[in-house]
């Protein structure tokens, strides 16, 4: 399997003791990624409330090379046991955003959920971007299934 170098530099306020996000399995394809709290809030955490959005530092930012994307995507884990997902998953993190990654979750589930300092929070995946070129026709060739929308293939 190859490496694709992906430049990271920290936030003036990271704490460098929280590791980067890393591969837990030689088959992992997402690598997960912790949190890295604002100094005022490393000590008791942020709070997520039930039905509640939150965007989480990382204390990173990453320059992707161009043609690539990277996508933020839940911890199964955290979603099955606490109903914390990635809100807009997946998220994607485009190669010439230059900002501090923030991982933002939702929690689904009906307890409040505390995010901890370095408490791993989401999965990143590196993946290839493919850009669509529209070729617009009058009529789209037939398919089996034609116009048939939610539901139509089954349940």
């Amino acid at each position: 399997m190859s490496a694709v170098p992906v430049a990271l530099t920290r936030t003036a306020t990271a704490d460098v003791s929280v590791p980067l996000p890393a591969y837990q399995s030689t088959g992992a394809a997402g690598m997960d990624v912790r949190a890295n709290l604002a100094p005022e809030n490393r000590d008791d955490g942020l709070l997520l409330a039930p039905g509640a959005r939150l965007a989480v530092p990382t204390g990173f930012c990453i320059a992707l090379p161009e043609g690539y994307e990277m996508q933020v995507r839940a911890r199964s884990g955290l979603a099955l046991k606490e109903g914390v997902i990635v809100a807009n998953g997946p998220g994607t993190i485009d190669a010439d955003y230059r900002g501090e990654v923030a991982i933002l979750l939702l929690n689904t589930s009906a307890r409040p959920f505390t995010i901890s300092h370095g408490e791993r929070v989401a999965q990143l995946v590196l993946a290839p971007v493919i850009r669509a070129a529209w070729d617009e026709v009058a009529d789209l060739p037939p398919s089996r299934r034609g116009t048939g929308g939610f539901g139509s293939t089954g349940r």
